[in-house]
């Protein structure tokens, strides 16, 4: 019971990120002329993760995030079975997400500035794959050893931890948005892609296996770094 109670968690957060995040990006556009979309979005996106940290955190690890479920267990903070169940949970919630944003937009009739729910997208790194790649890749990197340096038992961060990594999230929305629109996590680029798709919209998800590789593999990077640090320090001992 206690399992399915995080992967409910998990899926409810994942929910919130994409319906907050990318519907704030729908209504304020992430047009690199318009700032102040900017960082809105980027705010959007980390305080909503500083709320669902300090809302569920203490049930799930506030993970919501496939790249995040990977680098804590391959850091060893999670199972097999769990990381499976968080995984399929995220992505069932930023499907629900992606489709209470289609249902508000589509029924209340409002502008769509992002022209696909808030999905990522290739075309401000001139569809480059490999300069995508790389964005994420750093960027999910920079995110990921953030949250398993902040939320180590030695790292006494308390309650401070689930304000540093929204605040990362933020930051590094700030300088991805303009690139890729920012994804480091690839449930919340998966969701938006499909319900793209579903009204007609199928570029998103041409290039969404992008926004799923690169993350994981930032993701596992983080990981591996973090953890030899870790072990140096203990050397150094």
């Amino acid at each position: 019971m206690n399992a399915i109670k995080k992967y409910v968690a998990e899926c409810i957060g994942t929910m919130v990120l994409v319906i907050l995040g990318c519907g704030t990006a729908m209504l304020v556009g992430c047009d690199a002329t318009k700032g102040c979309g900017y960082l809105l979005t980027a705010l959007a996106f980390g305080l909503t993760i500083v709320g669902m940290a300090y809302c569920i955190g203490n049930i799930s690890g506030c993970h919501i995030n496939p790249a995040v479920s990977l680098g804590v267990l391959l850091s060893g903070g999670m199972s097999v079975t769990d990381f499976i169940g968080y995984v399929v949970s995220q992505c069932i919630g930023a499907l629900a997400g992606a489709g209470i944003l289609a249902a508000i937009f589509g029924f209340g009739d409002v502008a769509d500035m992002t022209g696909g729910f808030g999905s990522n997208g290739l075309g401000n790194v001139n569809n480059s794959i490999v300069a995508g790649l790389l964005v994420e890749i750093i960027l999910t990197f920079i995110f990921v050893l953030t949250i398993l340096g902040v939320t180590s038992k030695k790292a006494g961060h308390g309650s401070f931890g689930g304000l540093v990594i929204g605040l990362t999230l933020t930051l590094v929305h700030i300088l991805g948005i303009g690139l890729t629109g920012t994804s480091v996590n690839p449930a919340r680029s998966l969701g938006p892609a499909v319900i793209a798709a579903c009204t007609g919209n199928t570029a998103p998800i041409q290039v969404v296996w992008v926004f799923i590789v690169a993350p994981l593999i930032g993701a596992a990077l983080a990981a591996g770094c973090y953890l030899w640090l870790e072990s140096t320090k203990k050397e150094s001992k």
